[in-house]
């Protein structure tokens, strides 16, 4: 039963991106371009929150990283162990593959963990990006099976997994953890920062 909700919602999805290039273009630049765009708004955060009133945000960056890379371990144990094979690996002839991709395992969703992971970890400290955050992660994650290389199944799990991942780095002293963390490479940063605004002539804290 799984299999073929799993099957009919696949191809609903690719079908339909099939026949709109208005949005297949748009949302396979998204998809191609989401782990950058994750990484590099999580670095952005960390290193321009300065000071105590920022402090929260570089604790939710550090908690993000830290959330996707728990959520990436375990989902690569999984994959091991489920070995699926993709859609377009599975039925090359029935399903669109609108750009290359590896054909290897693809359960659980490693853009779907690591996404959902960096979404919830979000969620739990500031609610109003959390959200913005996981609507990014669910909009990626349709996408990968619109484009041919996820089954919702996939993707689905992988959800599970990253917030699962986020929410075990949160609860009890992990958090105090990863906070204390958090601080003490933002303090790193702060100086490396200073050092570098002095050695230009210029005042960090401007």
């Amino acid at each position: 039963m799984l299999l073929r909700v799993d099957w009919s919602v696949l191809h609903t999805l690719n079908d339909f991106l099939f026949r709109h290039d208005g949005v297949e273009d748009p949302l396979l630049f998204y998809v191609n371009a989401s782990e950058a765009l994750f990484v590099a708004t999580l670095a952005v955060v960390f290193l321009a929150a300065r000071g105590w009133r920022h402090t929260g945000w570089r604790r939710v960056a550090v908690a993000a990283v830290l959330s996707a890379g728990l959520g990436l371990a375990v989902g690569k144990l999984i994959s091991e162990l489920v070995d699926r094979a993709r859609p377009f690996v599975a039925d090359p002839g029935g399903v669109h593959l609108f750009a290359h991709h590896a054909a290897d395992a693809g359960f659980p969703s490693d853009h779907a963990t690591a996404a959902f992971a960096i979404a919830t970890a979000i969620m739990l400290r500031k609610r109003g990006w959390g959200i913005f955050a996981l609507v990014a992660a669910t909009v990626l994650s349709v996408g990968r099976v619109a484009l041919g290389v996820h089954y919702p199944s996939d993707v689905m799990a992988g959800a599970a997994l990253g917030a699962a991942a986020a929410l075990a780095l949160w609860f009890g002293p992990v958090r105090a953890r990863v906070d204390a963390l958090a601080d003490l490479l933002g303090g790193y940063c702060d100086r490396a920062l200073d050092w570098a605004a002095s050695r230009a002539g210029i005042s960090s804290r401007a």
